[in-house]
């Protein structure tokens, strides 16, 4: 994910809304390091002062370009350390229940934050990441995404007839977070939802009709966001010779009308779908239409069943390394007919990030709890997003003025 990078790039001029790069992988080892050699297993510090480079807890975003790193050979020994000593120790038996947990939540962690580093190469506008040998099935991944479904309609809305349904995870998932727990019976009235995310096409017709100028069309907050940052469009887009264009990481490209509009926050999601007379899906919403098989009155743990994703089901792992065409992977429909769910972008909802009845923090108290209220539910990953992470169940929270994770939406009938 970085090794192309300079160390100037590792260490780049600070923004509010990236981590140094430098600090972050480092920090990635400290997670494994605290949670699985020191927690676990009782170890002591590989390194006296790490708690004090890398606790992301106990360090403000905003002092972290000024801690005394390690040089970066210096983290890279770091790193394979903490890997090393957690390989051996794993090789000599099989892992308790607890190990497995606390490995999991070290490899999980590391997931969200590769897909942190892929969005931070595209805030900075430096070229997208370069690996050493493509992942297994990748082949078959890039020819699938590109081969759209042209006879699947963008914008139809399937309609979901509502009904009793339990939201979030079941106790039979081998790992779940603590803001998952657990899955819990609400009421969902008869809904319209699309089955296609927003495309960039529909969101250029909000753009041209002066969308980001007219008033009505935003919240109090979202407009005092919209005048702050001066927004007129979205934050990648430009007016080029030929027409619109976005940024895909350090180039130019034509904007591409079927595939999904990608960098937008929650209140230009919201200020859209008023302009567009439509509603973002709540939580519950979303969740059934991805998951509940209304003949045989189950839930899926993915759109498309109970086995894991395949490379011809859903944008995940880099596959495509970037965005593909709404009407593309018809393998992983939801069983009313929604597509895409899984991969590709993060979708926003309407509902506020908060727990679930009988809520209790995991070891791992700052994953979920200190963000309740101010922050926004997203659903159902991305193209950068790791297949061995998501599921149906999965919920991602940012606040709602963030626009540089990989995040679109998809909309609902009043």
């Amino acid at each position: 994910m970085v090794a192309d990078l300079t160390d100037a790039q590792l260490l780049a001029e600070p923004m509010a809304i990236v981590n140094p790069l430098l600090w972050e992988i480092g920090h990635v080892a400290w997670f494994q390091e605290k949670w699985v050699l020191r927690h676990c297993w009782g170890m002591p510090p590989i390194r006296p002062e790490v708690d004090e480079l890398y606790d992301s807890a106990a360090i403000a975003h905003d002092t972290r370009w000024d801690l005394p790193l390690y040089k970066r050979s210096d983290t890279i020994e770091y790193m394979a350390q903490v890997r090393d000593r957690i390989v051996e120790r794993l090789s000599e038996r099989d892992a308790s229940a607890e190990e497995a947990y606390f490995v999991l939540l070290s490899v999980f962690h590391e997931d969200m934050h590769d897909e942190a580093f892929t969005y931070t190469r595209q805030t900075y506008g430096w070229p997208a990441p370069r690996f050493a040998a493509q992942p297994a099935g990748q082949t078959a991944f890039a020819a699938k995404a590109s081969e759209p479904d042209d006879s699947f309609a963008i914008g139809a809305d399937a309609e979901i007839p509502g009904g009793r349904f339990l939201l979030g995870a079941s106790d039979d998932e081998p790992f779940v977070f603590d803001n998952e727990k657990w899955a819990h019976p609400v009421e969902v009235a008869p809904f319209r939802i699309s089955k296609t995310a927003l495309t960039q096409g529909e969101y250029r017709r909000f753009v041209e009709d002066g969308g980001y100028l007219q008033r009505a069309c935003w919240s109090d907050e979202g407009w005092e966001w919209r005048e702050g940052a001066e927004a007129e469009h979205p934050v990648h887009w430009q007016m080029g010779a030929s027409g619109w264009e976005r940024r895909k990481f350090d180039r130019w490209v034509t904007l591409e009308p079927a595939k999904p509009v990608v960098h937008v926050n929650c209140h230009e999601a919201e200020a859209y779908c008023r302009w567009a007379g439509r509603r973002l899906p709540t939580e519950a919403e979303w969740e059934m239409a991805a998951s509940f098989d209304i003949e045989s009155g189950r839930k899926r743990r993915y759109p498309w069943g109970d086995d894991p994703p395949p490379s011809t089901k859903a944008n995940l792992d880099w596959g495509a390394m970037d965005t593909a065409d709404v009407r593309a992977f018809p393998e992983g429909d939801s069983p009313c007919g929604c597509r895409q769910m899984i991969g590709n972008v993060w979708e926003w909802t309407a509902t506020s990030f908060g727990p679930y009845p009988g809520f209790v923090a995991d070891p791992y108290k700052e994953y979920s709890e200190p963000w309740f209220g101010d922050h926004r539910l997203l659903r159902g990953g991305a193209w950068t997003t790791r297949s061995r992470l998501i599921r149906n169940t999965w919920r991602n929270f940012y606040k709602p003025d963030r626009r540089d994770v990989w995040c679109g939406f998809r909309t609902c009938a009043l």
